[in-house]
């Protein structure tokens, strides 16, 4: 057991950059997950799994190997409220089928973090810290926003966007829909115009930024495939000629 934890350790460490010279990847990309009260645990399994299946995917990772550099960087934070985020997986390079499972299996790993509120702006700000400190030589930096609801915790959401946009950093987002919300949270899942449409106007920014949305846990990780594609195909778009 020692030894196959020891093993695990090891082959992770290997697929962290390094700290001398800046690593070259095709994409820095943070995915920022709302853990709030209203996502109960069920949903944050199917959530998780999604995730780590979407990354997992041949499609996704054919996309990853046609890069210029053929390497992505991917980090996982979760947030609640304002002083609820946490970095759960920090950057990991991911570049084939073995470093798409290491990220995966630290990802399913983890505990769920918080249960709060919903500060999308605390996520923001912690993935857009997260990218600057990162030791990453990124052809385009990526914030990935998932949620259930409105900003209703920290500081105006309006204002990260805006700080992290001006830093060069693309956010995208991924709204999940309660089609049956109870009364109490109706405003905060269902905002006038719907969430999709609150998160167009006030999350996602910078050239080509969008927004998807899902109305079942069960579909999530088919649209964050969906998303993983849209976003390393970007990129490919944006190389140098």
């Amino acid at each position: 057991m020692i030894r196959r934890t020891l093993l695990a350790a090891a082959a992770w460490l290997s697929l962290a950059p390094s700290a001398g010279a800046a690593e070259p990847v095709d994409l820095a990309l943070v995915l920022v997950t709302d853990v709030s009260r209203s996502i109960d645990d069920s949903e944050y399994d199917l959530e998780k799994q999604g995730l780590a299946a979407a990354l997992r995917d041949p499609a996704v990772l054919g996309a990853i190997r046609r890069g210029a550099i053929g390497t992505i960087a991917v980090a996982y934070i979760e947030f609640a409220g304002a002083y609820e985020v946490r970095t759960i997986v920090d950057f990991t390079l991911v570049r084939d089928a073995a470093s798409a499972q290491a990220f995966a299996d630290r990802l399913t790993a983890a505990p769920r973090a918080f249960y709060g509120r919903t500060s999308i702006s605390a996520g923001i700000d912690a993935a857009a810290s997260l990218l600057a400190k990162s030791n990453l030589e990124a052809q385009r930096r990526v914030i990935d926003v998932c949620g259930d609801g409105t900003n209703n915790a920290g500081r105006d959401v309006t204002a990260a966007r805006d700080e992290a946009v001006q830093a060069g950093i693309l956010i995208n987002g991924l709204t999940i829909i309660n089609d049956h919300p109870a009364n109490y949270t109706f405003a905060h899942v269902a905002p006038p115009g719907g969430l999709t449409n609150w998160y167009r106007e006030n999350v996602i920014g910078g050239p080509g930024s969008f927004v998807l949305e899902v109305h079942d846990f069960n579909t999530f990780g088919e649209a964050m495939k969906r998303k993983l594609l849209n976003e390393i195909a970007a990129v490919k778009q944006n190389a140098p000629a």
